[in-house]
């Protein structure tokens, strides 16, 4: 009896480590647009390896100076998504995590970098033709931090057809004010390169790609419809120094009849914040997958 006990304990144990979520670290994917090989990460949840089923994703982006691993290294993705899933708060989804470099996720003015069109036109149909990705907007979604923020929001709105659900945590979001009136240095480093009028000041600067990127612009200018397509969940800490913005996006959004979920908890701009906020972010885009 106690040697069947001990070879069922044994099997329980194979059983479970068998089925340990696995996270795939700096794979890459040669893109003809960027001009080179981009790295991802990706977390594969526990039962990827033992069923045939697909399912729903989760493009988790990363904010400014950061790469691929920032949320695998910083914001203990694997740690905070098995927790969420084997709670039953979340369901099983696949995980994404692309190197952003410093784009923004947009398309530059300079066209130097086209990232938008690299993550909608090669890397996202590359990932759900090589994962078992459900390939449909219902069962994909989308989150980041900051500049990640910035990008789930202007990935979304661009493209409603595409996402069930964004996520920004402290987006990076500026109104006009902001922008006329920032400061020279400031404006003609990163700003100037991505949204074009180097050199330009005050309203010179609120360029035609200014608008075209500027989730606030799209917001007030595009379809109600198509954005209410999208569920939105914007978070941002109280005392963060992008909060002026998510508090505007939240005020667009309102004036605009938008339905969303607005955050503002105690905290500044940390990872001890976002991965505060990630369980969720993960549940609420859960929902968003569910009929």
């Amino acid at each position: 009896m106690r040697k069947i006990s001990l070879l069922f304990f044994l099997f329980l144990s194979l059983t479970t480590f068998a089925q340990q979520s696995v996270i795939k670290e700096s794979l890459t994917l040669k893109s003809s647009i960027m001009g080179k090989d981009m790295a991802y990460n990706i977390y594969l949840p526990a039962d990827y390896g033992q069923s045939n089923r697909s399912y729903p994703v989760l493009y988790l982006l990363h904010g400014y100076s950061d790469d691929e691993t920032g949320w695998t290294q910083f914001g203990e993705v694997q740690h905070i998504a098995d927790q969420s899933i084997q709670s039953g708060e979340a369901p099983q989804m696949i995980i994404v995590m692309p190197d952003g470099g410093v784009t923004f996720y947009m398309n530059s003015q300079d066209e130097k970098e086209k990232y938008e069109d690299y993550f909608i036109k090669e890397f996202m149909p590359h990932i759900e033709s090589t994962y078992r990705i459900r390939q449909k907007k219902e069962f994909r979604a989308l989150a980041g931090l900051s500049m990640g923020g910035f990008g789930t929001m202007l990935l979304a709105v661009k493209n409603p057809d595409l996402f069930a659900a964004a996520a920004p945590l402290s987006g990076a979001f500026w109104t006009d004010d902001e922008v006329t009136a920032m400061p020279e240095d400031r404006w003609n480093g990163r700003m100037a390169s991505l949204f074009g009028g180097k050199g330009a000041k005050g309203k010179a600067r609120l360029t035609d790609h200014w608008y075209k990127n500027s989730v606030l612009k799209i917001i007030e200018t595009g379809s109600v419809d198509k954005l209410k397509s999208i569920r939105y969940y914007i978070d941002c800490g109280d005392d963060d120094f992008r909060i002026k913005g998510n508090m505007a996006l939240h005020a667009t959004m309102l004036d605009k009849g938008i339905p969303h979920e607005f955050r503002v908890r105690d905290g500044g701009h940390t990872w001890s914040y976002w991965r505060s906020a990630l369980p969720e972010v993960l549940k609420f885009v859960g929902t968003s997958f569910h009929r």
